[in-house]
């Protein structure tokens, strides 16, 4: 009993040890690329990187023929312009479902992911910036005896 008390007494003492940072390792296959995946309303991208010049082929198809828009590939260029990584990274990706915001989202999630997984020391700055978070809004369903999901039918007193 004496032994256990002096033993706990040392234990107190001692300095409490500081709980190490977690340490990210950069995970790539054999073809020297990142993969994640990324998400946003139904829509799912996987997102393969690796070190070129700026290339971004979404579903076998340049990325100014898929996303139209200037405001969608704003979206995607985003991470890179947070972590000052424009035109170093190739990326190719395959979207499926939702429509094309949500596929501009899951394809900025994935880039944001593969990123980290090919620079770990960018994750701080990628986190900040809310790019590694899965944006979780979905649509929310019709219920029965309603127009749409919350909307009622036009009330007539008649």
């Amino acid at each position: 009993m004496a032994e256990s008390l002096e033993k706990l007494s040392e234990m107190m003492a001692a300095k409490p040890v500081a709980a190490a940072k977690p340490v990210y390792e950069q995970k790539l296959d054999k073809q020297g690329r990142a993969y994640a995946t990324g998400k946003r309303k139904n829509a799912v991208a996987r997102v393969w990187i690796k070190p070129g010049s700026g290339k971004i082929l979404v579903n076998d198809r340049a990325v100014e023929v898929y996303f139209a828009r200037p405001v969608l590939r704003m979206l995607l260029n985003q991470p890179f312009l947070v972590t000052n990584r424009v035109n170093q990274y190739d990326v190719v990706c395959t979207v499926v479902g939702g429509g094309l915001s949500g596929q501009a989202g899951a394809v900025r999630h994935g880039i944001s992911k593969a990123l980290t997984g090919f620079e770990p020391a960018l994750r701080p700055a990628l986190k900040s910036g809310g790019f590694l978070t899965r944006d979780s809004r979905v649509v929310e369903r019709k219920k029965f005896g309603r127009a749409k999901a919350r909307r009622s039918y036009q009330f007539s007193k008649r």
